[in-house]
């Protein structure tokens, strides 16, 4: 990346701001905060600002929690708040790296399971430990392990 997520953060901010986008401008608001609240977290271990990686970590769990919100609220028949929820879903995932997609990510998994030497299920964790080391930004980790899994016979 050219430009660091912080820069693109404040753009991304300001742009908002001058476009009168509330909606973008409160959800862009919110990663600044929690980013800020990140760092301050990272202090004690000697971490002044979270690197990129870290930061990538905490839009994915937003994210997540985001869409977990958009169930609860669906199941609850509050469709307006499901829709803002999305709203910021859209503009969280505008930072994140591109997920690859199926088949990519099934050749990551057999180069990986060859990189590793893992023949059966118990050796998982190894094959899981070179995706996370060569692929964390741009693999769905959670949706890996059960193609992991079935790879290696489980």
């Amino acid at each position: 990346m050219a430009e660091d997520l912080r820069t693109r953060f404040t753009e991304a901010l300001k742009a908002a701001m001058l476009g009168r986008d509330t909606a973008k401008t409160s959800t862009m608001r919110m990663i600044l905060a929690k980013l800020k609240d990140t760092d301050i977290a990272a202090r004690p271990s000697g971490v002044d600002k979270v690197p990129d990686e870290q930061i990538v970590a905490m839009l994915r769990g937003m994210a997540k929690s985001r869409r977990e919100s958009v169930d609860l609220y669906r199941q609850g028949g509050r469709e307006e708040l499901a829709a803002k929820e999305e709203a910021e879903i859209a503009v969280i995932e505008a930072f994140l790296p591109q997920q690859m997609d199926e088949a990519a990510t099934r050749a990551a998994i057999q180069a990986a399971i060859a990189e590793s030497g893992a023949t059966g299920i118990k050796e998982m964790g190894k094959v899981m430990a070179v995706l996370r080391a060569k692929h964390a930004a741009s693999m769905d980790l959670g949706k890996a392990g059960p193609l992991v899994k079935a790879a290696l016979g489980g």
